[in-house]
């Protein structure tokens, strides 16, 4: 169970949130200091990373603790022509953050009130949260929720600007889908930093559009989101975000690999496909089933179907039996389905998840969405590696985990996440220790990979089974044409058709650039004149 519980299950220690207004005082903020190498806070910043095949050696880093320090930290690093990075979890799969070019760091850890803004009727969260914090304060305060995560370490800094989704996400949508606003310090062509709330219906839009799914890093410096479920009205706070579950079901279904067999392999996730595929719309009574599929190596003895329900729903007890049946017909010998009851909503999240580990190790992961299951030699591909006698990782598994539902609702191009004809999505990770190993575990899983996607040229691209990939989840070899064969670009995988307007937006509120990566968005090319005068415009009105 470590490698479910930690990658894909909720959980987290309580925490009290109040109903809270910003203050309209005016203190004069203060920068926060830098921290170098010399400082003893210095190692425990730039390892906050959770993969150790990267990390950073900036020249300083910065503790931001409020929106006007993260303008003032930014000004400063343009003003002196230093590379920025940000960091608010520390998971970021690639060198976004932990790069040899990034000269400074701005940690958002401390950053991490969550409140509620009577201005905009919406959830203020700052972008250093984790939802570890985000989901009790939601939760005991106000008794709503959000659609996020089942990795309570993960920081909403990237989590929701890259779309977001979990274990609730079939039945009220993506994260996104609840964004109302987001502030982020933005540099103009002048090189002046300033720090400006874009949402869903201010004359900034664009800016909220571009965070709806495109990505951190990109457009500039997040300092807190405004959360508000779209259409809701009034004023009333537990009205604005879905209401939580009262109570979850679940169950845990276990495979034995050595019983199962290639065939019963294949028919056991040919199963799971077929119900997904079935129960794929928001109306379903099942939208509120979420049950991540584990395959570990056969090594590890067991693959493991973990499931949740919401107790609620009419029948939500015959409703879980049928669903559990479902998994392990035409199987023999029968795998064993464990009742593990109900609980209440939170608690329940507590009982399925770990503590974030305290010592990670060295990782890649490679993803995928589909719209439909794979065909049956995809199925065999896995099984044939999973099997492998001649190969073994510390940490090692192929995940499938449910989405679709709620998400498939709303129209492609209405926010920057594009996937919304999808049933699931693929994520495969490997994890080792020692760097000596680092081209043998690579090697293995970009194999897998390619065996996977053999037919579309290595990656996932867009046709009746595939639906791209999810930029939460980067993977650099996308743009590395000695892995991605398929003639179809990086940003086409992750964005489909949303790329060209996300880089008009970023030409437009980045056009120096400044914030960038190896999979961030290209800027559009324009008139350099034109966006000149356009800030001047945008300067003298506010």
């Amino acid at each position: 169970m470590r490698v479910s519980r930690r990658g894909l299950l909720g959980g987290t220690a309580a925490a009290g949130a109040a109903l809270a207004i910003p203050s309209t005082a005016t203190a004069a903020p203060v920068v926060g200091e830098k921290i170098r190498s010399s400082d003893a806070r210095y190692q425990d910043l730039v390892l906050r990373g959770q993969n150790r095949r990267f990390v950073g050696q900036p020249d300083y880093a910065r503790v931001i603790r409020s929106t006007e320090d993260a303008v003032q930290a930014v000004q400063e690093a343009v003003r002196t022509g230093k590379r920025i990075a940000v960091r608010g979890g520390g998971h970021c799969f690639e060198d976004f953050v932990d790069n040899s070019d990034v000269e400074v760091l701005l940690d958002m850890s401390l950053y991490d009130e969550v409140t509620f803004d009577q201005r905009y009727r919406a959830f203020s969260i700052g972008a250093g949260a984790i939802l570890e914090t985000v989901y009790p304060a939601l939760f005991y305060g106000w008794g709503v929720t959000i659609p996020g995560g089942g990795c309570l370490g993960v920081g909403v800094g990237g989590h929701f600007s890259g779309g977001g989704y979990g274990p609730l996400s079939r039945l009220h949508g993506s994260v996104v889908d609840h964004l109302y606003g987001v502030e982020v310090v933005v540099v103009d062509a002048r090189g002046r930093a300033r720090s400006v709330i874009a949402t869903r219906d201010n004359e900034y839009r664009d800016l909220w559009w571009a965070h709806t799914g495109g990505g951190g890093g990109n457009f500039g410096v997040i300092t807190r989101y405004l959360m508000r479920t779209a259409g809701a009205t009034g004023s009333d706070p537990s009205r604005l975000l879905p209401k939580a579950p009262s109570a979850l079901l679940s169950s845990i279904t276990v495979y034995d690999w050595k019983t199962i067999g290639q065939a019963g392999f294949v028919r056991a996730i040919r199963n799971f496909f077929d119900f997904y595929e079935r129960h794929n719309t928001a109306d379903s009574p099942y939208a509120s089933l979420y049950s991540p599929l584990i395959i570990t190596p056969s090594s590890a003895g067991n693959v493991l179907l973990s499931t949740q329900l919401d107790a609620s729903v009419p029948n939500a007890k015959e409703k879980l039996a049928a669903f559990n049946a479902a998994m392990v017909e035409g199987l023999d010998p029968k795998p064993a389905v464990y009742d593990a009851g109900e609980g209440p909503f939170l608690h329940t999240t507590f009982e399925r998840s770990i503590a974030e580990s305290p010592s990670p190790g060295r990782n890649k992961w490679k993803a995928g969405y589909l719209r439909k299951g794979y065909r049956d030699e995809q199925l065999v591909t896995i099984h044939k590696a999973m099997t492998d006698t001649s190969y073994s990782a510390p940490d090692l598994s192929v995940l499938f985990v449910p989405y679709g539902g709620k998400v498939n609702t709303v129209a492609s191009d209405a926010t920057a996440t594009a996937q919304r004809e999808v049933m699931c999505k693929m994520v495969a990770t490997v994890g080792w220790s020692d760097p000596a190993e680092d081209a043998k575990h690579l090697a293995w899983i970009r194999k897998l990979y390619a065996d996977i996607y053999r037919d579309t040229g290595g990656v996932p691209v867009p046709n009746e089974i595939n639906g791209g990939s999810y930029i939460n989840y980067p993977d650099v070899d996308l743009a590395d044409p000695a892995y991605n064969k398929s003639g179809v670009p990086w940003h086409d995988l992750y964005y489909l058709g949303n790329y060209p307007r996300l880089q008009q937006i970023k030409a437009k509120w980045d056009p120096r650039n400044l914030f960038q990566h190896k999979l961030s968005i290209q800027p559009a090319r324009l008139d350099l004149c034109r966006v000149r005068r356009k800030h001047i415009e945008q300067e003298r009105t506010i």
